[in-house]
């Protein structure tokens, strides 16, 4: 049987743990080869290795910040496969902090990697992207693009840029074969179940807290020839919380 990305080749950023992880294997078991892109060489390797049951999988250490590493990775890919058809730009923390105590070194070490990462990827990946068209590139925002907890400032405006660069560069790339879109999560669980309340879960319409397989399912949807009429879009993905009404009693 057929697999929706038999014969596709797709990167994910921070694939080492959580969200890109979930995102890799749903991406291995669909038939792509993955490329995880993670900072930490040691998850690097212990997640592809943990994964290759899944399909093939390569894990790659890259600072999507650093452009030198980014230059390297579009080299090897370009000798390894030629073309890519997806680009899953999950990698990104916070640092909180009052807007007395947060320095500005903290607040470009969320951004350089947050959303100028996100753009380095996007670029230095585009050629390779533009070969394997119709191709997509995914990122991953976040519901704090629209609402906030206390002093999550650099987080905050990163997925807030984030989805700004969406419909930018779906505007840009589209003529290039390349659709462009994001998802925004909302509370997705990738500790132990066990931890969670049940108030945690009532509170979300759809009366649970949300898991990484959820944002892979999206991602999936997104990539797929499916969502080839969709672009420059931003999925929310949060079990209905930030459409729901809250007041204190």
């Amino acid at each position: 049987m057929n697999q929706r990305f038999d014969g596709k080749v797709v990167v994910v950023t921070g694939g080492g743990r959580g969200i890109g992880r979930a995102v890799a294997a749903g991406f291995l078991k669909e038939g792509a080869t993955v490329i995880l892109a993670e900072r930490q060489q040691e998850t690097a390797l212990a997640t592809a290795g943990e994964l290759s049951m899944l399909g093939l999988v390569h894990g790659r250490v890259v600072d999507i910040a650093d452009e030198r590493q980014v230059s390297e990775l579009a080299d090897w890919l370009r000798s390894e496969f030629g073309a890519i058809h997806g680009l899953i730009n999950n990698a990104g923390f916070g640092i909180s902090g009052s807007i007395d105590t947060l320095t500005m070194e903290q607040w470009d070490t969320v951004m350089n990697t947050n959303l100028r990462g996100a753009f380095l990827t996007s670029q230095r990946l585009t050629p390779l992207l533009e070969k394997g068209a119709p191709a997509s590139i995914i990122h991953i925002a976040s519901t704090r693009a629209v609402m906030s907890e206390p002093d999550t400032f650099p987080y905050s405006a990163s997925k807030g840029g984030l989805r700004a660069l969406t419909h930018s560069m779906a505007v840009s790339l589209g003529p290039r074969g390349i659709r462009v879109n994001s998802i925004s999560p909302g509370w997705i669980h990738t500790g132990e179940p066990e931890i969670l309340r049940s108030i945690d879960h009532s509170q979300h319409p759809v009366g649970r807290v949300g898991n990484p397989d959820d944002i892979a399912e999206a991602c999936l949807f997104l990539a797929s020839d499916k969502a080839g009429f969709i672009t420059g879009t931003d999925l929310t993905v949060d079990g209905g919380m930030t459409v729901k009404m809250i007041y204190a009693d």
